[in-house]
C-alpha cells in the first residue's frame, strides 16, 4: 500500500509541473517563438522538468537569451521530441487506464502476455506519429519543402530521436514497474495513481538523457533542425 505522505508528495510535484507548464503556456502567449510548435514544445516539457526547464527557457530560449551555445540547441532539439512523447504518452496511459480493451490492438493476449508491453507497444507508435507531425512543422517551413518531402524529412529526424528517448523512458519505467513499486508499495502502480505520473515525471528525464547524444549527431548532420 502506498503510503498517504507518498501521494502527497507525489500530488505536490505533479501541481508543480501543471503550474510550470501553465506559466509556459502564458509565456508563449506574451513571446510567441519563431518556429511555431515551440508555443507546445515548452509546456509540454514543463509537465516533467518544472522549474528546471523554465529556468533552461529563460536562459537559453527566451527573449532575454544570449547567445546559444550548441549543447543548449541540441537539448532545445532534444525537448522538441520530448514534447511529442509527453503528449502521446499522456494519452496513451490514461486511454489505457481508463479503457483497457483498447490494449488488444496492440497485441495484449496474443502476442504480449503482460501488460506493460501492450502498453509500451502503444505508446511508441503513437509517440513516433505525434513525433513525425511535431518534426514536420519544424522542418518543412524552415527549409521550403512540400508534403512529401516534409514528412519524409520528418521521419529521418524523429525515428532515431525518438527511439532513443523511449530507451530512456521505458528503461525507468520497467525498473519501477518490476522492481521499484513492488518492493516498496507490494502493490501495482497504474495512471490511476499520482506516484505513477510522479514516475513518468523521472522518466521524462531518463529519456532525455539517453536522447541527448543521438540528437547532436542529427543536428551536426543536418538531418534534424536547430531550435
Amino acid at each position: 500500500m502506498i503510503p498517504g505522505w507518498v501521494s502527497t508528495a507525489s500530488i505536490a510535484l505533479l501541481a508543480l509541473g501543471v503550474g510550470c507548464a501553465l506559466y509556459m503556456a502564458w509565456v508563449m502567449v506574451r513571446h510567441p517563438p519563431k518556429m511555431a510548435v515551440m508555443r507546445f514544445v515548452w509546456p509540454l516539457c514543463a509537465l516533467f522538468a518544472g522549474p528546471l526547464l523554465v529556468w533552461f527557457y529563460h536562459r537559453h530560449a527566451g527573449p532575454e537569451a544570449g547567445d546559444t551555445p550548441f549543447a543548449a540547441k541540441v537539448a532545445k532539439g532534444t525537448l522538441h521530441c520530448g514534447a511529442g512523447c509527453s503528449l502521446a504518452d499522456l494519452i496513451c496511459e490514461n486511454l489505457a487506464h481508463f479503457a483497457p480493451g483498447v490494449l488488444t490492438l496492440f497485441g495484449m493476449g496474443t502476442i504480449f502476455s503482460t501488460e506493460i508491453f501492450a502498453q509500451w507497444t502503444m505508446d511508441y507508435v503513437f509517440a513516433l506519429a505525434t513525433g513525425i507531425v511535431f518534426q514536420y512543422f519544424a522542418i518543412a517551413p524552415m527549409r521550403d519543402l512540400s508534403v512529401g518531402e516534409g514528412i519524409k524529412a520528418a521521419v529521418k529526424a524523429d525515428v532515431l530521436s525518438l527511439t532513443s528517448w523511449q530507451v530512456g523512458m521505458y528503461g525507468f519505467m520497467g525498473l519501477a514497474h518490476f522492481i521499484l513499486f513492488p518492493s516498496l508499495f507490494g502493490a501495482k502502480v497504474d495512471a490511476g495513481s499520482p506516484v505513477f505520473w510522479v514516475a513518468m515525471q523521472i522518466a521524462m528525464l531518463a529519456g532525455f538523457a539517453t536522447a541527448y547524444l543521438p540528437n547532436w549527431w542529427l543536428i551536426r548532420s543536418g538531418l534534424k533542425e536547430e531550435m
